[in-house]
This record gives C-alpha cells, sequence and structure tokens, in this order.
C-alpha cells in the first residue's frame, strides 16, 4: 500500500484530534492509502519536539515553512489560529501539496477566494474540517431530505451556541482581534452555515445583525489592564435559499449553560427533523399522517445501517464520539486524494460558506437584507 506522508501544522486541542484520526482511520476503514504521521511544525523547535513525540510523529520542526517545503510531505493538515490558515495553505498549495485545513477557511473572503482559486488552478484536493457533517445522523437526514421523505423543504432554523466566552472577566484573547479570528459568526457559525446548506441549499440572501455584548475585557488573566474587543459575542441572521425555503441561523459564544447547542429543526411540507450536536447519536423525525392522537417525533438511534457507524461497532446506542467524527472526515480526505470521491467541503464549498457569513456581516452594518451574489 502506498503510504501517505502527513504534516501537521500545530499542536493544540485541533492538532491532537487530527493527529488521532490519521492513527485510527486505517485500523477502522479499508483505505486505499497508509497515512503516515511524518513531519510536525510549531512555532519553535522545543514546542514541537515534545508535540510530535508526544502525538508520535517522526519528525519535527519550529518554523511550518520548512514543513510546506519539504518533499517528502503529501498533505499539510493546518491547525493553527485562524489567520494562519492563508498563507500556510497557499503556499502549501504552491508546494504541490495535498490541504487539509481547519474551519473556518480564513479571516478575509479575499484571502477564501485565494485559496479556492490557487487549489483549482493545481489540481490539489482540499478538505476543510467542518467535521460535524460527516455525523452518519447528518448523513441520514441529507437521505431523507434528498429522498422526499419530509416533503418539500420549506423552513431552516439553526443554532450553535456554547458559553466560553460567557465571564465577562474572561480574558482577551486572539478569538478577540478581528483579524485573528472574526467573532462568534466566524469561529462556530460558521458550523450552523454548513449544515444549513448542506441540508437545506445555498443561502440566496440575509437579513443579519451582530452584537458585542462584552466590549471590553482583560489583557490578561486577572489584569486590571482592559483590551476594547472589536468582534460580535453573538449575530442573528434570517436566511432565504435558493429553492425559496426560509429560516434563521444564530450563533453565540456567551450562550450561559450551553456547551455545544449546534442544533437544528429542518422542516419539510409532509414532514421535519430535529437534531442537538449535545446528543449527536440522535435524530428525531416527524413524518405526517398519523392517526389524531398518535403522531409525533420519533427517536432514530445511531447504529451500524447509518452510514461510516459499523465501523466503530456492530451495535447500535453505543455511541460514537467527537475523534470519531474527524476520523470519519480524514478518511474522506483519503479516497478524495485517491480520486474515489470528491472531498466536501472543498476551500471552494467553504468560500461560499464566506461569502454568507460576509452578506450577514454587510446586512449588519447597512441594516438591509443583503443577497449573497452582491459579495
Amino acid at each position: 500500500m502506498k503510504k501517505l506522508s502527513i504534516g501537521l501544522v500545530g499542536s493544540g486541542f485541533m492538532g491532537r484530534a487530527h493527529a488521532q484520526a490519521f492513527r485510527a482511520v486505517g485500523g477502522l476503514f479499508d483505505l486505499p492509502f497508509e497515512p503516515v504521521l511524518d513531519l510536525l511544525a510549531e512555532r519553535d523547535e522545543a514546542t514541537a519536539a515534545d508535540a510530535a513525540a508526544r502525538l508520535g510523529f517522526r519528525r519535527h520542526c519550529g518554523d511550518w515553512r520548512r514543513l510546506v517545503e519539504d518533499p517528502e510531505i503529501d498533505v499539510v493538515a493546518i491547525t493553527t489560529p485562524n489567520r494562519l490558515h492563508a498563507p500556510i495553505a497557499l503556499a502549501a498549495i504552491a508546494a504541490g501539496k495535498h490541504v487539509y485545513c481547519e474551519k473556518p477557511l480564513a479571516t478575509t473572503l479575499e484571502d477564501a477566494r485565494a485559496m479556492a482559486a490557487a487549489a483549482e488552478a493545481t489540481g490539489v484536493v482540499t478538505l476543510v474540517g467542518f467535521n460535524y457533517l460527516k455525523n452518519p445522523m447528518i448523513a441520514l437526514a441529507r437521505e431523507l431530505v434528498a429522498g422526499g421523505e419530509i416533503g418539500e423543504v420549506t423552513g431552516f432554523r439553526g443554532i450553535h451556541a456554547e458559553d466560553f466566552m460567557a465571564d465577562p472577566l474572561a480574558p482577551f484573547t486572539w478569538r478577540c482581534e478581528a483579524d485573528n479570528a472574526g467573532g462568534a459568526l466566524a469561529d462556530i457559525g460558521s458550523h450552523i452555515l454548513s449544515l444549513a446548506t448542506y441540508l437545506a441549499g445555498d443561502i440566496r440572501s440575509v437579513s443579519g445583525r451582530l452584537h458585542t455584548v462584552h466590549g471590553r475585557r482583560p489583557a490578561a488573566a486577572g489584569s486590571a489592564e482592559m483590551r476594547e474587543v472589536r468582534v460580535d459575542d453573538q449575530a442573528h441572521a434570517l436566511v432565504e435559499f435558493a429553492n425559496g425555503a426560509t429560516g434563521s441561523v444564530t450563533a453565540s459564544w456567551i450562550a450561559q449553560g450551553r456547551k455545544m447547542q449546534l442544533a437544528f429543526e429542518l422542516v419539510g411540507t409532509r414532514g421535519s427533523i430535529a437534531f442537538t450536536q449535545e446528543r449527536f447519536n440522535e435524530l428525531w423525525l416527524y413524518q405526517a399522517g398519523g392517526a389524531p392522537g398518535r403522531s409525533g417525533y420519533r427517536l432514530v438511534t445511531a447504529g451500524p445501517e447509518h452510514a461510516d457507524y459499523a465501523a466503530f461497532c456492530p451495535a447500535p446506542g453505543h455511541q460514537l464520539g467527537f475523534n470519531d467524527l474527524k476520523t470519519i472526515e480524514v478518511k474522506a480526505l483519503i479516497e478524495a486524494i485517491a480520486g474515489k470521491a470528491p472531498a466536501y467541503p472543498d476551500f471552494r464549498a467553504a468560500c461560499e460558506l464566506e461569502r454568507v457569513a460576509e452578506a450577514i456581516h454587510r446586512s449588519s452594518a447597512e441594516r438591509r437584507w443583503v443577497d449573497v451574489a452582491e459579495v
């Protein structure tokens, strides 16, 4: 079996998730290539050496440029702060590497477009880390929609709410800088936008409102010095889909008590689907036509008959976890490199999500509906 040499940039939470997924995927799925944890890059040599030893990489370096230029590397996986996505990805594409980049694709639409255009010009495979799309229950929801089992889609109501920035005294971080992160809409709202478009189709127009609740935060933990925050803590948007359906999306990282409320209700003319990532091995399905007093939502529990679940467990109800979704995502990347199926979402699809987010920003600033085609 041909080996696929993996270069990982970054070793934080997402870097560890990538490393684990690349280690696990070959033992779960029949693959056309064997991924090899080859080279890890971090901000300096000492950090890189420690991370490489912990995560199982055979080499390390203190500069991502060395990794990108290394002739042995086939795939560059990017798990850095958002502002570094564009320069690393563009350099990797120029070097002929396939690129697996965490979301959001970039901190500006201009960068996202440049990344998508570069990938298309060279023909390298790209994949963006919207791993919640790889949930077997989301695959089931898409199948239900495509099969007409809930009728014509008429509405989508979605939210991504967490509380990791809810404390007004939580210190200023890179997430609070527009050039580094872009706010709640860009950081976590991109996930609910990805689900909306994956299930209900392209978004045609938006009416958005961004809100910065905590306009100043301590410069560091316990510091009396305060820094101004210029990004949104929460975002709300009415949306119109290309097929005529309407709905709403909400993103908040100050939602007290919410840890991972990535949730939606998808409504059709003959039924509806409800889901939350906090119970992501379950899907609630309603189909019209039941007897009076006997109709309602029914619970569908994830099991081996659903996409990719069986690779992890032969019995239903035993639960997949976050890192399992990342492993499914890595499988999709490797199959795309082998030409078995297109990668989704690739840089072009992720760029379209950036266009929607930019339209919401523009709508909020100009207090009007904005067509995504304007952006």
